[in-house]
C-alpha cells in the first residue's frame, strides 16, 4: 500500500513537472511580453501590454500581416489598453477603462481598433464589441525595425502620441486627455 502511494506521488510530481515545462515562460517566448506607458501632467496614464513579435527576415505587412484584414496588433494574448483618463483621439471619445487593441493595416492607410472585449487570446475578435475604428497617420521608416514596438511620446502636457513600428512602417495616433 505504501509502495503504491509512493508511486502515485512520484507520478503526480512528474506530471506537474511536465505541465509546467509544456508552456514556456512568457519572457522566453519568441514574441516576448512588452509594455508601453504614457503619463499625463496630472498623473493619469495610458498603459499598454502586448507581445512583441520579431520580423526574422520575413515580409511583414502584406506578408505575415495581411493588408485589409484585422490584425491583433502584436502576438499571443490580445493587446490590452488601459487608461484612467477620458481621452479623445481624432475627435473620437475613448472613456477611461480597459480595452483591447486591434488594427487594420492597408496599403495607404492604417486604423486603430479600440475594442470593448478584454482578456481574450489575440486572434479572438468580435467586431460588434468595437468602441471605435480610428484613422492613424502612416509613414515609412528610414530603416527596418526588427521587433514590433508600441511606444508613446508626450507631445504636450495633455497629449500622448502612440507609435506602432515594425518592418519599415510607423503608424501614429494622438490621445488627448479630456479634463
Amino acid at each position: 500500500m505504501q509502495k503504491r502511494i509512493a508511486i502515485w506521488a512520484w507520478l503526480l510530481v512528474l506530471g506537474a513537472a511536465v505541465l509546467t515545462t509544456a508552456q514556456p515562460e512568457k519572457s522566453n517566448r519568441p514574441s516576448p511580453p512588452a509594455t508601453a506607458e504614457c503619463k499625463f501632467s496630472d498623473g493619469k496614464s495610458i498603459h499598454v501590454d502586448y507581445s512583441s513579435p520579431r520580423a526574422k527576415g520575413r515580409k511583414i505587412f502584406g506578408g505575415v500581416v495581411p493588408l485589409g484584414k484585422v490584425w491583433r496588433t502584436g502576438a499571443n494574448e490580445a493587446t490590452s489598453f488601459k487608461t484612467d483618463a477620458d481621452l479623445t483621439a481624432a475627435k473620437v471619445n475613448v472613456p477611461a477603462g480597459s480595452y483591447t487593441l486591434f488594427s487594420l493595416p492597408a496599403e495607404d492607410s492604417w486604423k486603430l481598433i479600440v475594442n470593448k472585449q478584454t482578456g481574450q487570446w489575440g486572434t479572438v475578435y468580435d467586431e460588434k464589441q468595437d468602441l471605435a475604428r480610428i484613422e492613424m497617420k502612416k509613414q515609412s521608416l528610414p530603416s527596418p525595425v526588427e521587433n514590433f514596438t508600441i511606444a508613446f511620446d508626450r507631445t504636450a502636457p495633455d497629449t500622448c502620441r502612440m507609435r506602432l513600428e515594425w518592418e519599415t512602417t510607423r503608424a501614429t495616433l494622438d490621445f488627448k486627455e479630456e479634463k
